[in-house]
C-alpha cells in the first residue's frame, strides 16, 4: 500500500532533486561560511545557526556538477544525517510536494557506479518532471560523518 510522504524539491544544474521533509530541519539563505582545513573539497566549511556548528557540504561539488557562483537563490537546506546536521548547499529551494510512495520508481539500470549510490529512486511528477529522490544517507559516509562530527564538536 502506498504512503504518502512530502518532499522538499531542489534545483542543482537544471535538474531537480528531493528530500523528506521530515530529514530537514530550516532551510536557510547563504550564510557566511567559516572555512576548515584538512576536509574534503565539498565541505565548504561550518556555519554558526543560532549557536549551533554546522557543516556546509556544496552538492554540485560532491556530484561532480559543474561550479556556479552563488546568488540570491542559493540556500543551504539543514538536514539531519544520524545525530549530526549538516547544510547542503542548493542552487534554489522550489517546492514541498506530496508523494505516494508507490510514484517513486528505482533509478534506471543505466545510472549505475557511484552516481546510482546517491539516489534513492526517480518520481514522476505530472507526467512532464522527472525529480531525482536523494538518498540522504548515501550522500555523505560513515567515516565522512565521524569527520564531520569532530568539526561540529
Amino acid at each position: 500500500m502506498a504512503e504518502e510522504t512530502k518532499f522538499i524539491v531542489f534545483s542543482l544544474a537544471h535538474e531537480e532533486y528531493g528530500v523528506e521533509v521530515d530529514k530537514v530541519r530550516t532551510i536557510e539563505r547563504m550564510l557566511p561560511i567559516t572555512r576548515v582545513p584538512r576536509t574534503p573539497a565539498f565541505v565548504k566549511g561550518v556555519i554558526n545557526l543560532r549557536g549551533v556548528v554546522v557543516p556546509i557540504i556544496d552538492l554540485r561539488e560532491r556530484f561532480n556538477l559543474p561550479q556556479a557562483e552563488y546568488n540570491e537563490n542559493s540556500r543551504m537546506i539543514i538536514v539531519a544525517l544520524a545525530d549530526l546536521e549538516v547544510g547542503l548547499i542548493v542552487d534554489s529551494a522550489s517546492d514541498v510536494i506530496d508523494l505516494d510512495t508507490d510514484e517513486i520508481a528505482d533509478p534506471p539500470e543505466v545510472v549505475g557506479g557511484v552516481k546510482a549510490k546517491y539516489l534513492r529512486g526517480i518520481a514522476k511528477l505530472d507526467n512532464k518532471r522527472l525529480l531525482v529522490m536523494l538518498n540522504l544517507h548515501e550522500v555523505l559516509n560513515k567515516n565522512e560523518i565521524i569527520q564531520l562530527e569532530s568539526i561540529e564538536g
